[in-house]
């Protein structure tokens, strides 16, 4: 008889039903009845995910203008924060990529799950490209035609050039047909990856940014406005990566100048 050690090591290798797991239904030991049920929850909720993969597949290629077009999706990271680049990322995937399987909204992921991600995107996607827009752009364009510009740059780098583009919220200035998809990073797979991408590579950015500026705590807060970050700001003031167009660097300047 296998022993519940056994049954929890074989049963976390098992993907699909097998005709010996029909004994653990009958079998006395709570341990191995406990084991079977946790079986079913996350066979349950990978066959979830699994549906919800090919929904987000289903609404990429529910746009597409013929049956091989390339469909690239564009995603930005870091419109809100008071310091660092705004940065865009485009990817164009392949029909099928099933390590993918469980990619959402990089808000949805824990950081160690998005950077997983990234690795798996950049391995299956037919195309990626990412773009920072840094904060003295922002400052001169302000936050949302700085981040269309990066958005359209980015697909601009991509290396095969797509046939539509679906963006997140946006409507790009480019030649190529597209459409514009409100929360698109929870509907589309290729703008959830963008977004993956996009916020991975802003994070790196700012961790670096902390060494360079180690009184702010980038590597906490990647920018954002917490206190933190605010009361660094009053003590010493905004650095080059700051964007002078927001409050309350603004003000800051303004007294200090």
């Amino acid at each position: 008889m296998r022993t519940i050690k056994n049954i929890k090591e074989e049963l976390d290798t098992i993907v699909e039903w097998q005709e010996w797991m029909e004994e653990l239904k009958d079998d006395p030991r709570q341990g191995a009845k406990k084991a079977l049920q946790q079986w079913y929850r996350r066979k349950e909720k990978e066959n979830e995910l699994a549906k919800e993969h090919q929904k987000k597949i289903a609404f990429d290629q529910s746009y597409r203008p013929y049956k091989q077009a390339l469909i690239a999706g564009i995603d930005e990271a870091g419109r809100g924060p008071l310091a660092g680049p705004v940065v865009t990322a485009a990817v164009i995937l392949p029909d099928e990529c099933d390590s993918l399987i469980g990619l959402n909204d990089s808000k949805q992921l824990s950081k160690q799950a998005r950077e997983k991600f990234a690795e798996k995107i950049q391995e299956c996607a037919l195309a990626t490209a990412i773009h920072f827009q840094p904060a003295d752009i922002i400052d001169e364009l302000n936050i949302y035609e700085a981040t269309k510009q990066s958005m359209k740059s980015s697909v601009e780098m991509l290396q095969l050039k797509p046939d539509f583009v679906l963006a997140d919220a946006m409507t790009l200035p480019i030649d190529i047909e597209q459409a514009s998809i409100i929360k698109g990073d929870a509907k589309s797979l290729a703008i959830a990856a963008a977004s993956i991408l996009a916020k991975t590579a802003r994070d790196h950015y700012m961790e670096e940014m902390a060494d360079k500026y180690p009184f702010y705590g980038f590597e906490k807060h990647a920018g954002y406005g917490t206190k933190q970050h605010l009361d660094a700001l009053e003590q010493h003031g905004p650095t080059p990566i700051h964007r002078k167009t927001f409050e309350p660097i603004k003000s800051i300047l303004l007294t200090k100048g």
